[in-house]
């Protein structure tokens, strides 16, 4: 390939992965939900809806002399063990016993035979 045309392909993926970085993943309505004193600004005088939700943050204009963008919770999540015994990813050793493997903080379960018992948990992000 052509000198030119490689450094002009770098600077695109630059740019690119550059501008995939930014962008942060948009809250969900559960993390924006809360009450109106519980608003942290987020953004500055006049930031548009658009660019609050590209850094992150919530934006709800229509309550005059609170903040309209505002940091979101954090996202509930909780552990579970899985219930697809397939899907299991070891977290022990042949013969670990049930109080070994919980020690780990994994899962533990003898059935079925030929899947592995010591597993690790699943993270679910909770509801509102």
């Amino acid at each position: 390939m052509d000198l030119k045309v490689i450094c002009v392909l770098s600077v695109i993926l630059v740019v690119a992965l550059s501008t995939l970085a930014e962008g942060k993943i948009p809250p969900t309505r559960c993390q924006c939900k809360m009450a109106l004193k519980e608003r942290r600004n987020c953004g500055y005088p006049g930031i548009s809806e658009v660019e609050c939700r590209k850094a992150g943050c919530c934006f709800n204009d229509s309550v005059p002399g609170t903040p309209w963008c505002f940091a979101p919770k954090p996202k509930k999540v909780r552990k579970v063990c899985p219930n697809d015994p397939h899907g299991r990813i070891n977290c022990g050793f042949p013969g670990i016993t049930a109080q070994e493997c919980e020690k780990k903080g994994c899962c533990f379960n003898t059935q079925p035979a030929g899947v592995p018992w010591c597993f690790y948990h699943r993270v679910v992000e909770e509801e509102c």
